[in-house]
C-alpha cells in the first residue's frame, strides 16, 4: 500500500500492549531512541512501537516506510519469524532494518551512520518508485469502491 492510498491497518488490541512496550523499553531501544531517532535528529519523524498490520514496529517512520527493529538474543532463535514478518511488511512496501542490541549498545556511533545510509538509499528507492508508478485511475463517483 502506497503512503498516499491512505494508512495500513492494525491490529488494535496491540494499541495496549504498544503503550506499556512505550513505557518499559530495552535498554537498547531506549538508546536507540534517545540517541539518534527521537525528535527528527534523523531529518524524519519517528514513532515508537507502532501497531502495524498483527506486529508491533520498534520504530517506524510513515514518510519513508521503514521500520527499525532493535533485536534481542530470543531473535537469533526466531529467525524464520521474523523473515516472514520481514517478507509481509516488504510486500506494503515498507523496509525493514535490523540492528542487534549489542551493536546498539557498543556501537552507537556506527549504528548513527547506518541508520543515516539506509535513509539516503530508502529515499532514493522512493524516488524510483513515484517516478516509475502509473498515476492512478480516478474512482467512481469520487469514492473508492463505488458504482
Amino acid at each position: 500500500m502506497k503512503p498516499e492510498e491512505g494508512y495500513i491497518l492494525y491490529d488494535t488490541e496491540l494499541t495496549k500492549l504498544a503503550k506499556e512496550n512505550r513505557k518499559n523499553p530495552t535498554r537498547a531501544e531506549a538508546r536507540m531512541w534517545y540517541e539518534v531517532l527521537q525528535g527528527e535528529k534523523t531529518g524524519y519523524k519517528f514513532l515508537r512501537q507502532k501497531p502495524m498490520l498483527n506486529f508491533i514496529l520498534d520504530f517506524y517512520c510513515s514518510k519513508l516506510l521503514l521500520a527499525i527493529e532493535v533485536d534481542g538474543g530470543s531473535h537469533a532463535e526466531q529467525e524464520e519469524y521474523d523473515q516472514k514478518r520481514t517478507k509481509l511488511l516488504n510486500s506494503h512496501d515498507i523496509k525493514v532494518i535490523r540492528y542487534w542490541n549489542d551493536e546498539v549498545m557498543d556501537n552507537i556511533g556506527g549504528v548513527w551512520e547506518s541508520v543515516a545510509e539506509e535513509i539516503e538509499i530508502r529515499k532514493k528507492e522512493l524516488q524510483q518508485f513515484s517516478a516509475h508508478q502509473p498515476p492512478t485511475p480516478p474512482y467512481q463517483e469520487g469514492i473508492i469502491g463505488e458504482k
